[in-house]
């Protein structure tokens, strides 16, 4: 056996939950994503970033199950690896692997396994952004609106640009990370996250850029997502484009400005909707989310996400992109054709396939028509739009 370098970072991989949301009727850790748990991946992910020591903090009962995990991801790392019993929060989990760390770890990584698909890469980011005085934590931008209600009421709105949604691992110096969690345990007090107990100490918490493969498996959706990411072709194999169609269909009569491909219309009639009523942008996120096969504007924005009512196409556009990204698709093109005989659209084509591109990051073009003043549009009673979107797998818009 070949002995290896002690290592001064270690990994507490967090796979103790029950998973009760992701109703598998097993622990949320072994359950597959494909023919491997999801605590296969993510100690893949561990193992493939710089060595460190590994422990993985398991149900009670599942100990054999989580070490038969960790030699199969260790390889010739096995010496590195652990198993040592969770408890029943996250914070005792959590301490628990804290007591079996090796005396030679001054940074300590705490990952949660759910987050089985997070990059090699970002571990060792994490890793190499903590210091003797901080922590560091991966984060993502939030790109949604975000509102306060209180039941089914919407109270106020949020300003996102002061928020980002947290990752892990999350990375500490051991030594103040085990005070924070002595002074926790203490006073009783239980936290969301590891940074949370950490800053409750008073300690600073860096940030660094997260990535969309870190997000979470919490419910069957997102175990859908994470197989979906992981059946997708290799770069290296010919990647297949795949098209979608959407249409869209507004009367005129609401109240404000006329919103139309992500333009505002100063003098022209609105049109009715639950957001803006921008048919334009509309029709294009059902395009692009049904070439991807992840649902519809309906699933996603519709009557019961209160956040997007009165949302413009900047919201819709962007957060559909997100969506197509987090999946593991890039856009190709839109095309776009609208039906209807106001406003007049040619003069502002230009800008308004600018807007719509810039928000995609892929071109977008609109054409317009009158329909020779047949049907609704024609009679001027609203508009009509179809769109047809490419998207191809892996974010590559090589095809």
């Amino acid at each position: 056996m070949t002995l290896l370098p002690v290592p001064d970072t270690a990994v507490i991989v967090v796979a103790a939950g029950s998973g009760t949301r992701l109703e598998a009727g097993a622990p949320k850790a072994f359950v597959g994503i494909d023919s491997r748990s999801i605590l296969r991946h993510a100690l893949d992910g561990v193992f493939a970033a710089a060595p460190a020591q590994v422990v993985v903090v398991a149900p009670a009962g599942h100990e054999g199950d989580a070490e038969s995990e960790l030699r199969a991801a260790a390889g010739d790392r096995a010496e590195l690896g652990r198993v040592v019993t969770g408890g029943a929060t996250r914070q005792e989990s959590v301490a628990a692997g804290l007591a079996a760390l090796w005396g030679d770890v001054t940074v300590v990584l705490v990952h949660d396994a759910a987050r089985a698909l997070t990059p090699p890469a970002l571990i060792d980011a994490v890793a190499q952004a903590v210091t003797a005085e901080s922590g560091a934590i991966p984060a993502m931008p939030v790109v949604d609106t975000l509102k306060r209600v209180d039941g089914e009421a919407v109270i106020g709105g949020v300003d996102r640009s002061e928020l980002a949604a947290a990752q892990t691992p999350q990375g500490f110096p051991r030594d103040l990370l085990e005070a924070a969690y002595a002074l926790a345990q203490a006073a009783g007090t239980e936290y969301t996250d590891d940074a949370a107990l950490f800053s409750a100490a008073g300690h600073p918490v860096r940030r660094i850029e997260g990535s969309a493969r870190g997000f979470k498996i919490t419910t069957p959706a997102d175990l859908e997502r994470a197989r979906l990411l992981l059946a997708a072709p290799a770069p290296a194999r010919t990647v297949v484009p795949r098209v979608g169609v959407g249409t869209d269909v507004h009367a005129f009569g609401g109240e404000g400005s006329l919103w139309l491909a992500g333009l505002e219309w100063p003098g022209e009639q609105p049109l009715s909707g639950h957001s803006d009523g921008d048919a334009v942008a509309h029709a294009i996120v059902d395009a692009l989310l049904g070439a991807a096969g992840l649902g519809d504007i309906g699933e996603h924005f519709g009557t019961a996400h209160p956040e997007y009512a009165g949302a413009h196409a900047e919201v819709f556009l962007a957060r559909t992109r997100e969506i197509l990204a987090e999946a593991g698709f890039g856009i190709g093109n839109v095309s776009v054709q609208l039906q209807g005989n106001r406003p007049k659209f040619s003069p502002r084509r230009a800008e308004a396939q600018d807007v719509l591109s810039g928000i995609l990051g892929a071109p977008v073009s609109v054409t317009a028509t009158t329909t020779d003043g047949l049907g609704f549009p024609g009679r001027g009673e609203g508009i009509s739009v179809m769109a047809v979107a490419l998207v191809v797998p892996d974010g590559s818009r090589t095809v």
